[in-house]
């Protein structure tokens, strides 16, 4: 398998390299130059694996000959032996609606699934290589968590995780910040997730600084994170088709960098027999105003009850207009920096039609997912976290939907406590978390800021 940048400024490479590369060395985003075709044995025999199995199974294509299956089947192995439910990702009826439980993984989120993967994939590759890794990244409130425990106490890697100061829940910024091991550096900066996730693709953009220091990426621009994410998808079609090829199943996603819904758009170009995808956004909707108008268009960031969305710009949604486009790199380019200079792009009416032939998109207010979570505990006693209230909110202009559950209620207790009046029940992961030391740097949402931080802490010889 070769991979190619949506930007077309790289020639192919293979696997390995795509995932140290993180963002392509062109400011694209790197995509696999052809997508299995599978077909209904195939998806019917897929459909009665456990976990690991489907993960190896649906991985292998995209892997090639860089790893063997041995080592692929160890990788997944011990990337999900640290969930504490044997399914992984199990699959639940809350009322007549499937929730697939995607956070009970170590820091009880769904980055789990795809981050505990790409630790030990990097730490494989680092080791065949003897190479080091400066993984450099940017959260919105979950992935930094997950990447650090992905990779901490891992020889050969360090890791710096930006947050926006004050715009995570407490639970979230005490998961990574009382993380002391010697590779782990928490950084917040004053300003939003979109300020430091501008700040990390401008200095991956930097290729000298890059290469002088090492630079990867484990945000959901990184090819691996996308691929471990379209498991589930295959994992949750299996169990309520029962391997059935001729019974499709939709799926609502709450979403804000694009990257959990585009994992499932590939599965469904793989062949999976997806109806529709359905974007789950709050109050910070420039998805959905893209789904319903064609016009991509950034606006002010708006803190929510569910701040892991609280973005407006989706770093996944190049891969997106990548494929909307027929694969042509050169009018992406034209498009992405249309969007630069003008803060907005838009597609023809013929592209907007083929947008809204696979996706739906509703927005969710802070008083819609209040009354999801407390109408979803009165019904059936089950609590939902924010974000996985606004899609089962958005879910309910097509019954049946899987909705994905992309945390635990226990990481956003301020939130569920106004709904339902209790605090959601603490699982073992976050036991004791808010009484911990802590260690975090504060700086400036700028660049030279950032930048500055690395030299320092990693030394000119970096």
């Amino acid at each position: 398998m070769r991979y190619l940048s949506t930007r077309g400024g790289i020639p192919p490479i293979g696997f390995s390299e795509a995932v140290m590369m993180g963002l392509a060395t062109d400011g694209g985003l790197l995509l696999p130059a052809t997508l299995p075709n599978l077909d209904p044995p195939t998806l019917a025999r897929w459909a009665g694996l456990g976990y690991p199995e489907l993960a190896m199974e649906v991985m292998r294509p995209f892997v090639g000959e860089d790893l063997s299956a041995e080592e692929l089947a160890d990788l997944v192995r011990r990337s999900y032996a640290r969930f504490d439910h044997p399914e992984v990702t199990p699959l639940v009826r809350v009322g007549d609606t499937p929730i697939l439980e995607l956070f009970h993984g170590p820091t009880a989120a769904f980055k789990d699934v795809a981050l505990q993967f790409l630790g030990n994939l990097f730490e494989l590759l680092l080791a065949r290589s003897g190479g080091r890794l400066n993984i450099l990244g940017a959260t919105s409130g979950d992935t930094g968590s997950a990447a650090i425990y992905g990779v901490r106490g891992k020889d050969r890697i360090n890791i710096f995780i930006l947050h926006p100061h004050g715009r995570i829940s407490p639970v979230q910024e005490r998961q990574m910040t009382t993380v002391l091991d010697p590779n782990v550096f928490n950084v917040a900066v004053r300003g939003t997730f979109d300020d430091a996730q501008r700040i990390v693709k401008v200095l991956f953009s930097d290729l000298q600084f890059k290469e002088r220091f090492r630079l990867g990426a484990v945000n959901s621009i990184n090819w691996a994170r996308i691929l471990a994410q379209m498991v589930y998808y295959f994992y949750a079609w299996g169990r309520l088709s029962r391997g059935d090829p001729a019974r499709p199943v939709s799926f609502a996603v709450p979403t804000g960098n694009f990257g959990d819904i585009f994992a499932g758009y590939l599965a469904k170009r793989m062949g999976l027999p997806v109806e529709r995808l359905i974007i789950a956004t709050n109050r910070n909707d420039i998805l959905t105003r893209f789904v319903t108008t064609g016009r991509y268009a950034l606006s002010e960031v708006h803190a929510t009850l569910s701040p892991a969305m609280d973005i407006q710009v989706s770093s996944n949604f190049e891969r997106y207009l990548y494929y909307l486009l027929g694969g042509d790199a050169e009018a992406l380019r034209g498009l992405m920096e249309r969007l630069g200079r003008k803060g907005s792009l838009g597609v023809s009416a013929e592209q907007l039609a083929q947008v809204q032939a696979v996706f739906d998109a509703v927005a969710v207010s802070d008083g819609e997912t209040l009354a999801q979570i407390r109408d979803t505990y009165r019904s059936s006693g089950y609590v939902l976290d924010p974000h996985t209230a606004v899609g089962v909110w958005a879910a309910r202009r097509c019954p049946g939907a899987v909705c994905l559950a992309t945390a635990h209620p226990a990481k956003f207790g301020d939130a569920v406590r106004e709904a339902i009046g209790r605090e959601p029940e603490m699982p073992p992961p976050l036991q004791g978390l808010m009484g911990r030391e802590t260690r975090c740097a504060l700086l400036e949402a700028q660049v030279p800021a950032v930048r500055s931080y690395l030299e320092q802490t990693l030394g000119v010889g970096a």
